[in-house]
């Protein structure tokens, strides 16, 4: 039988879970195509808190275009020191020695996620460096993102159009490559039905996943252990990913797991 001490420990406990909120998706620093107000860290950082968000993988704007991915990585580490965020390196398959890039972001900055941008970057999930990119992500414990889209390409400058990467060839990957952990970022419902309603291994943010109820209907037939909240703060208003989850009809369970015990499954 527990005592009153016992009781109150876990009840405290239970509240500190309740209040527990990872969001897997946000971004820091410049954004090439306009103001979004994530270029000051710590004001970026405050307004996450008195959001109840609790830890933030934040990965850096200017990995989109700039081309010295060790220094955007090193800015990115420092920005992120003594707070709730968790940097998110940004690696670029198409430039030579991003070998170095993987091993800095793991062994020198401490970092356990990285981030891909392929379609910014220039090449498709077909290339060769692809698979090699998992297989020594997964060789360094390194968590991986792949971003689909930044933005609708009808909202795109006309000059810096950039389209969604194409999932075609994840299927194949990845059923050959069983032990990896793929996060995809930005996916919306018509990827999800078109290439991944098979593909194993495949952690989702809803932060695209649009309509009313839209994370209660993805639940309908995704798994839920492999739902994560991703706001895509700043690109979006951070309260439309809260209020994706409070429009959803989902139980204590499915909210915590989406919440942030899925996310930290992923790192334990």
């Amino acid at each position: 039988m527990l005592t009153s001490s016992a009781m109150l420990a876990a009840a405290s406990l239970r509240a500190v879970e309740e209040t527990k909120l990872t969001d897997c998706h946000v971004y820091l620093g410049s954004y090439p195509f306009r103001q979004l107000g994530a270029e000051n860290p710590e004001k970026f950082v405050q307004s996450l808190v008195r959001r109840g968000v609790t830890e933030a993988w934040a990965g850096a704007f200017e990995g989109l275009l700039r081309r010295d991915v060790a220094n955007v990585n090193r800015e990115l580490a420092q920005a992120c020191q003594n707070s709730i965020l968790r940097p998110c390196g940004t690696i670029n398959l198409s430039l030579p020695d991003w070998q170095d890039d993987v091993k800095r972001c793991a062994e020198v900055h401490g970092m356990r996620v990285i981030r891909l941008h392929p379609n910014y970057h220039g090449y498709d999930l077909k290339t060769p460096a692809f698979p090699e990119l998992l297989a020594l992500a997964a060789k360094h414990r390194l968590q991986v993102q792949l971003v689909v889209q930044m933005e609708d390409e009808r909202t795109q400058n006309p000059k810096v159009r950039v389209a969604p990467v194409d999932l075609q060839p994840l299927t194949g990957i990845l059923q050959e490559m069983k032990q990896t952990r793929l996060m995809l970022l930005n996916a919306n419902s018509a990827m999800l039905l078109r290439y991944l309603q098979n593909c194993p291994n495949v952690w989702l943010d809803f932060a695209m996943i649009e309509g009313v109820g839209g994370v209660e209907s993805l639940l309908k037939t995704w798994p839920l252990e492999r739902l994560i909240f991703g706001s895509f703060a700043p690109v979006f208003y951070w309260e439309s990913a809260r209020l994706k989850i409070q429009e959803s009809a989902l139980n204590a369970t499915q909210t915590s797991a989406v919440q942030w015990r899925n996310a930290s499954a992923l790192l334990a």
